[in-house]
């Protein structure tokens, strides 16, 4: 019988998830359980790379997981676990640290980005966390990796660690590749759409969060930036319509045209209340299910205390291999 291959990926419990990491992550997420072997975690050793506060962390955690659930991810077809309850993951991270170069960690993006606005002040787990990244990937012998435009480097990092402990001990890993898509949805800022939507803006009216309520999510919408042009058109003239109807597609599994048809003659306002009522009907039975969920803490930890049975097993085994060939006693 022909294995699965190997897919992983996590989203950190730091803030609430948003309608982009739904459609740009999680929705995908769906669709690859049936094909592949999958390991979704929360990453929780991630997110203290900035200071967490412990209860919104706990609290974080568990909603995270209630979203991957509610969303249809199911916990008999994958491992759903918390980063933090395979300890291989810091193990594996520290001696990959010790193949890492300064030089390699000083040019990823979001380092140099929060170094110049941090300075010396930078916490030491934001130069070395692409490390862990690499180590979550690589302890799973991880075939492919889900990853955005922005992610590209820390998976090139993760190849180049492999592909180092190989040459320098002997094949342990194996060396993973992008998955990207077909219809991978990028989705943008509501204030300003040449921005990928993140949690971390600081204007909340740019971001929609999987469990905001309906009038929240018709305000946000109608505050979101157009322009003077008028016309529901698909074009980089039109950044905010243009990520309107990017929504649209990746909710309703429909083409650009077929959006840009269904509003000829009509005005902005018009359009933004459909792209409102499109999201509530999706985000709706979601947001119902979390509730109940969250509700439920000893069905939680039983889901992620059985994947982390089975991320343990699987990372142990990695992580024994490394151990061994570094020259460490077992």
């Amino acid at each position: 019988m022909e294995t699965k291959k190997v897919i992983l990926s996590g989203i950190q419990p730091s803030g609430s998830l948003t309608l982009g990491n739904y459609l740009g992550a999680i929705k995908n997420w769906i669709k690859l359980q049936d094909q592949y072997e999958c390991y979704f975690c929360i990453v929780d050793l991630h997110a203290i790379t900035v200071k967490q506060e412990p209860k919104d962390l706990r609290s974080k955690t568990l909603e995270v997981l209630s979203i991957y659930l509610a969303c249809g991810i199911d916990p008999e077809k994958n491992a759903l676990f918390i980063q933090s309850h395979v300890p291989a993951h810091s193990e594996a991270s520290w001696l990959l640290t010790c193949s890492s170069y300064m030089g390699e960690l000083s040019r990823m993006t979001q380092f140099k980005d929060k170094s110049q606005s941090q300075g010396e002040s930078i916490p030491a787990g934001l130069f070395i966390y692409p490390v862990l990244m690499a180590a979550d990937i690589l302890l799973y012998q991880t075939d492919l990796v889900p990853v955005g435009q922005d992610q590209k480097q820390h998976l090139e990092l993760a190849r180049n660690l492999a592909e180092r402990f190989n040459n320098t001990y002997s094949p342990t890993f194996k060396v993973p590749d992008p998955y990207i898509p077909k219809e991978g949805a990028k989705i943008m800022d509501l204030q300003e759409p040449t921005k990928k939507m993140s949690k971390s803006s600081d204007n909340p009216n740019s971001f929609i969060l999987i469990l905001d309520p309906p009038e929240v999510i018709r305000k946000k919408i109608s505050r979101s930036v157009t322009d003077s042009i008028g016309i529901v058109n698909y074009s980089d003239d039109q950044p905010g319509i243009k990520n309107l109807i990017n929504i649209v597609c990746a909710i309703r599994g429909i083409t650009q045209e077929e959006v840009v048809d269904m509003f000829k003659g009509k005005g902005y306002s018009e359009f933004k209340s459909y792209v409102a009522e499109v999201i509530i009907e999706e985000l709706t039975p979601i947001q119902e299910k979390v509730k109940e969920l969250i509700s439920n803490k000893a069905y939680l930890e039983e889901i992620y205390k059985k994947g982390a049975e089975k991320a343990n097993y699987v990372a142990r085994k990695t992580l024994r291999k490394m151990q061994k060939k570094i020259g460490f006693i077992q």
